[in-house]
């Protein structure tokens, strides 16, 4: 109950927060004759959306295991995560080619933009910082990639308020020319970020190993375990922002089937509760060989 009021409010701060920065901007690019802040309120807009799939994305992926999906469903996040990517990418690719077609297709001296579009990326920097922290700090409590895709969603709005900001300036200050040079800036900013979550999110439907530094961990722990003689084998793999382990212990070769068994059920149990992001661990107890 806890978590999904956490996934509403931050949903809801996103949407509205987004909606109403979105307009400012595109009030003032239109205004300011600014073309870098109307493509950085038309990023704006496309977070609406990011955070609407992020939202859709963490719901189901709560979802308990059922006939058809009996290992759970939080590759949906993963799913999620690569929708958001592809948004963000085609935003920075109409972005870039704005700027592109202001630079190369279109033989008019661009206008000088006013004062108001340089307020509003002060105003969009600010607040688009505020929104990233905000929903990276309760991404990371949920554990959800969805949501850490939206929050570097934010983060990238942030960092092309800063290029429009540095544009805007520029231009005012007798160079024109460098509002659609932001731009481009831009646009390279967002499409790094959109290939920094896709690849993410590929990496965690490959069933990728979690990293030696967290195996590591796992394997000093379990050997500290009683009765657990060696380690043969030690195997993780990402299932969406879950972890699944698949072990193979060695214990003494005269134990009963029932003590052997006893003691996978207390490394099974210690495991999952010492590192929450484990949802299973599988164990196959060997007998430990002869000297």
């Amino acid at each position: 109950m806890e978590e999904q009021r956490i996934v509403n409010k931050m949903s809801l701060m996103g949407i509205l927060g987004n909606v109403a920065l979105a307009a400012f901007k595109l009030t003032a690019g239109i205004i300011g004759k600014s073309g870098a802040m109307v493509s950085d309120a038309a990023h704006s807009l496309s977070d609406v959306v990011a955070t609407l799939i992020a939202y859709i994305g963490v719901r189901l992926s709560r979802q308990e295991e059922d006939a058809n999906h009996p290992y759970g469903h939080e590759r949906l996040e993963c799913v999620a995560s690569l929708i958001l990517s592809l948004i963000l990418a085609g935003t920075g690719i109409g972005v870039g080619y704005s700027g592109i077609r202001k630079l190369f297709l279109v033989h008019e001296t661009p206008e000088i933009p006013t004062l108001l579009p340089l307020i509003a990326a002060v105003v969009s920097i600010v607040v688009k910082e505020g929104m990233f922290r905000y929903t990276m700090h309760y991404a990371r409590k949920l554990d959800s990639s969805a949501f850490k895709a939206d929050a570097w969603h934010h983060r990238s709005d942030a960092m092309s308020s800063v290029g429009a900001f540095a544009g805007i300036g520029l231009a005012r200050l007798g160079f024109p020319i460098m509002d659609p040079v932001a731009g481009l800036v831009i646009a390279v900013l967002i499409l790094k970020v959109a290939f920094d979550i896709f690849k993410d999110a590929i990496a965690k439907m490959l069933d990728t190993s979690v990293g030696k530094d967290f195996e590591r961990s796992v394997r000093k722990f379990i050997e500290e375990q009683p009765d657990v003689r060696h380690i043969d084998v030690l195997r993780t793999r990402q299932f969406g922002n879950r972890i699944y382990v698949d072990l193979e212990i060695a214990v003494r070769r005269d134990m009963s089937l029932v003590e052997a068994h006893s003691i996978a059920e207390n490394v099974h149990r210690n495991v999952e509760k010492e590192f929450p992001n484990v949802k299973h661990i599988m164990i196959h107890v060997n007998p430990e060989r002869e000297k």
